[in-house]
């Protein structure tokens, strides 16, 4: 029922807000303020809600009109009350920050700006008498709480954006994945079954007349089941290998897509890895990126390939937020246990506003081919 009456999306931050807000308002103009008028104040305090609460729903063209005929409220009773309601103005400040579009949001700026050059003027004769008063820091400060949230709600909607974009992103993954098992199913073991076929056909047409030649043709038959269980398992072994550099390159693309910039460096002189070996690692770099495009804040990545001692290493940095940490999930667990599948290890270093270093270390002598 609240949520009817409230929007939904704002109920946790700022109901409490609004509701000590109007609480004190409702005191200050009705109980503590007796000279004006107590029709003036019924009239006038109604409308002011009706605003406020239109603003709260909308996010267009109508937002604006509610903060404009709330600022124009305040003024008035700023004038018959005191300037201090002016303060309220923090109210509408909040809500043209969450405008759909700039206009709107810099049009009740423009709004904002006049309630407190009107008030100057009716009530210190002078409309820019608070300048050199208190009210032009307040004034300030209800300009910069718009901006601020505007930026804000717009941050918000870019990462819902990017958000949309990799689960978009990863449906098209899987499914250029079916495509391409049902193109190897196809011309692989399509094939080797309908050759079974044809031969059980005429084995069928032979065993009666030709007994010898049926035996042939069951031993063929015998031989190309066994290649077809052959192409099944291999057709399986692709199916669960994960190549690093294409992985790498898939990288590049959804780092690109999210405004990171990557950068790969290696040796020139790297042993190769198992195919058990390179998609542990694969997957876990996945998981890296994951979490970069998800918490860092970054503007670049960089993906380090290396030799050290006994280890092959891959490092995975990054210049952002360094937020990310070890034990407080991020998928640093998963990371740790494919390595550790390998005998081998995962280090994370972060640092705050600097980023985070992972590397994925896996030991040379455990890499067997196979």
């Amino acid at each position: 029922m609240l949520k009817k009456m409230y929007p939904a999306d704002q109920i946790e931050k700022y109901l409490i807000i609004d509701v000590f807000a109007v609480s004190f308002l409702i005191y200050q103009v009705f109980i503590v303020n007796s000279s004006v008028h107590l029709v003036l104040k019924v009239i006038v305090f109604p409308l002011l809600l009706v605003s406020h609460y239109a603003g709260l729903w909308y996010r267009d063209w109508r937002l604006l009109m509610a903060s404009l005929a709330g600022t124009s409220l305040l003024v008035a009773l700023a004038i018959y009350i005191d300037s201090w309601v002016l303060m309220y103005g923090f109210v509408f400040a909040d809500l043209l920050g969450r405008a759909n579009r700039k206009a709107v949001m810099i049009t009740g700026m423009a709004g904002i700006v006049a309630a407190f050059i009107v008030n100057g003027w009716i009530n210190e004769g002078s409309p820019f008498a608070f300048f050199s008063t208190m009210y032009l820091p307040i004034m300030i400060s209800q300009l910069a709480t718009t901006i601020v949230v505007f930026t804000r709600e717009k941050e918000n909607i870019l990462k819902e954006k990017l958000a949309i974009a990799n689960a978009q992103l990863e449906r098209y993954i899987q499914e250029e994945e079916r495509n391409r098992i049902a193109r190897d199913l196809h011309d692989t073991l399509g094939q080797t079954l309908t050759m079974i076929k044809l031969k059980s056909e005429l084995t069928m047409r032979l065993v009666e007349n030709s007994p010898e030649k049926a035996k042939h043709e069951l031993h063929d038959i015998l031989n190309t089941s066994r290649y077809a269980l052959k192409q099944v398992r291999e057709l399986v072994t692709d199916m669960k290998f994960v190549s690093l550099k294409k992985e790498m390159e898939l990288s590049k693309d959804i780092l690109q897509k999210a405004g990171i910039e990557l950068v790969t460096k290696d040796d020139g002189s790297l042993n190769p890895l198992s195919n058990v070996a390179e998609t542990m690692a694969a997957l876990s770099v996945r998981e890296a990126i994951t979490n970069i495009i998800k918490h860092s804040e970054a503007k670049q990545c960089t993906i380090t390939q290396y030799i050290e001692s006994e280890y092959y290493c891959i490092q995975v940095s990054d210049n952002g937020n360094g937020r990310l940490r070890q034990g407080e999930g991020n998928g640093f667990q998963s990371m740790k246990e494919r390595m550790a599948m390998l005998q081998g290890d995962t280090q994370i270093t972060a640092s705050p506003d600097k980023g985070t270093v992972i590397t994925f270390k896996v030991p040379l002598m455990s890499n067997g081919r196979g």
